[in-house]
């Protein structure tokens, strides 16, 4: 089978096409025909070195994946509802970058009716990440406010969209006017330019001086102390990346006196029991929000895998380049054949 591969750690351009004899699904497994996979920032990350992949995943990137099923234990499959060529999406601990791709079953959900593969790939990742955080973590609830600290990620269009189909208000931050207009055209209620105004005056205003019930934050750093500004009585921050480093340094007298919650997570190694948990509470809650297009993905851009494009080896290449260069809107995709 054909790959993206990572011979070594570096730029964009380390990745380039390779070949990988084809996996065989095992027990609990299923074997997908990869048609579209997507790409996230931990995919950067690892390609720089930063985030290696679990004992047992492959080397190469790629947390989701969308294509059909074409092999796998039956028994698994019967039991949660699949057979050989069903259409699926999959959240994979690795190697996703390929075109064909070993899932657990629990990890697979079945493809929206009326999506592509392009769509369908773009959703596992960011599905489980905002379910589990917002909703399982942060507890977000019908009524309450949520703050996004970037809402044009792959991240932010989802956890808009899922906020506001569970009922909730949700502001934004963006680096660009552009950015925050297409956060509201997304459905957010209130979008904040963090390089001309200061999001935790903002947060308050918009809350006449209560804060913000939830936040999801993706750059740590000396923003956590701001955030804990910006919670309101029994607040949750819930942080999922360190694009600000590692380092905070915050107010305890403020979490004392107004009861805040401070967590995070990482999905990818969590058990394969978790993320079927994750799995099974977004085809009840979630799946019909797409259905009834309550939520739509929001697709940027879209490269052949394998292709070189731009002066770059490879499709992926290009990808991660575009996803570095943080001006996209949504999800970037890489396909293998039609998607």
């Amino acid at each position: 089978m054909k790959i993206i591969d990572l011979p070594n750690f570096g730029g964009p351009e380390v990745l380039v096409p390779g070949t990988r004899p084809d996996p065989v699904a095992g027990v609990g497994e299923v074997l997908i025909r990869v048609r579209a996979s997507g790409i996230n920032r931990p995919d950067v990350l690892q390609r720089s070195g930063a985030y290696p992949p679990p004992p047992g995943a492959p080397e190469w990137p790629g947390l989701e994946v969308a294509g059909t099923i074409e092999s796998g234990d039956a028994q698994a499959m019967a039991q949660a509802g699949f057979k050989v060529g069903d259409r699926v999406c999959a959240l994979v601990a690795g190697g996703g970058y390929a075109e064909l791709c070993v899932a657990p079953v629990l990890q697979c959900l079945p493809v929206p009716a009326g999506l592509s593969d392009v769509e369908a790939a773009s959703l596992p990742e960011t599905f489980f990440t905002v379910w589990s955080n917002v909703f399982d973590r942060g507890r977000l609830q019908a009524g309450e406010t949520l703050l996004i600290q970037g809402g044009t990620s792959g991240i932010g269009v989802t956890a808009i969209q899922m906020a506001k189909a569970a009922g909730a208000r949700v502001i934004v931050t963006g680096g660009s006017d552009d950015k925050c207009q297409a956060s509201l055209a997304l459905g957010a209620d209130h979008a904040i330019n963090y390089k001309t105004r200061d999001f935790v005056e903002e947060a308050k205003r918009l809350t006449d001086g209560r804060g913000v019930d939830v936040v999801l934050d993706m750059v740590a750093g000396d923003y956590v102390a701001r955030e804990v500004e910006a919670l309101a009585e029994d607040g949750r921050l819930v942080i999922i990346a360190v694009q600000g480093g590692v380092k905070s340094s915050f107010n305890a007298g403020l979490v004392l006196r107004r009861r805040l919650t401070i967590t995070g997570s990482t999905l990818r190694p969590r058990p394969v029991e978790f993320k079927g948990l994750i799995a099974a509470s977004l085809k009840k809650t979630v799946w019909p929000w797409l259905q009834a297009k309550a939520i739509v993905p929001v697709i940027h851009s879209v490269f052949d895998a394998c292709a070189p494009v731009d002066g770059y080896p490879s499709g992926a290449a290009r990808a991660h380049a575009l996803m570095e260069s943080n001006t996209h809107v949504g999800k970037i995709v890489i396909t293998w054949g039609a998607a």
